[in-house]
């Protein structure tokens, strides 16, 4: 126990590791989904609930799977806050920050399962999640980009690219202000990237290979040049530009 309480940075960073591998490894698997889910999902009642589960299982792997590496920076340095202002243990408070900030996602995960089963009932989706629409797809992108340049884009960008601001503003002592701070770094998250979310209907949200170039491109967008002011503006007109196009295909199809 004195060694973990050495070691917690170390030991926060390996849970965190661990729980992201579980979960691509979970999507790498199938996300225990075949085409029977998708087919029941589209019923109405009782009869389409064991679809929507899976469905809704698979959205917050996903989250976790997706956003947890972006979120793990801010997690550590919670960690060694706590430490540094409290005698007490941070490994607690850490994991409970964590699972608050995961608990956002799900949250939006049911949000996602929602839409999805919009779009499916209304034909737009295949069984791989993909956009069967040029004029959605185009539209999931025209969005995206038009968000990244947004005021509110920023605010949120802002929180998650600086944690030390972040964690030195709305810090509060115990796990009761572990949670709550978890739970608004979360806030801020979703606010940051729903848009980019959408875009996992585009090209499909079991084609691994996009989900994990929409991951990166979070991660890089909170530490790197993505999401700084021109990062956003040129990603922001790249993806309104294909957006474009891809209207402008289905348009002529």
């Amino acid at each position: 126990m004195e060694w973990v309480v050495r070691h917690e940075r170390a030991v926060v960073g390996a849970g965190l590791g661990a729980i992201v591998a579980l979960a691509w490894a979970f999507l790498l698997g199938g996300a225990g989904m075949d085409g029977s889910d998708m087919r029941a999902m589209g019923h109405a009642g009782p009869e389409g609930a064991p679809g929507i589960a899976t469905v809704f299982l698979m959205w917050a792997v996903m989250m976790v799977a997706m956003m947890l590496p972006s979120a793990a920076p801010t997690i550590l340095l919670f960690a060694a806050l706590m430490r540094a202002r409290s005698t007490a243990a941070a490994l607690p408070e850490a994991g409970i920050f964590a699972g608050a900030y995961v608990v956002v996602w799900v949250g939006f995960s049911v949000v996602a399962t929602a839409a999805h089963w919009m779009l499916d009932r209304g034909g737009l989706v295949s069984p791989a999640m993909r956009s069967t629409s040029g004029v959605l797809g185009g539209g999931l992108l025209i969005a995206a980009g038009v968000y990244q340049l947004t005021p509110l884009k920023d605010a949120c960008l802002s929180r998650c690219r600086s944690p030390i601001q972040f964690l030195t503003r709305h810090w509060r002592p115990g796990p009761a202000g572990a949670l709550r701070v978890g739970l608004l770094h979360g806030a801020y998250c979703v606010g940051c990237c729903w848009a980019l979310m959408g875009l996992l209907f585009v090209a499909g949200a079991m084609n691994l290979l996009w989900v994990a170039a929409i991951a990166v491109f979070v991660l890089m967008e909170k530490t790197a040049f993505p999401g700084t002011r021109f990062g956003r503006i040129a990603s922001g007109i790249g993806l309104a530009a294909a957006g474009a196009v891809l209207l402008a295909r289905a348009s002529l199809g």
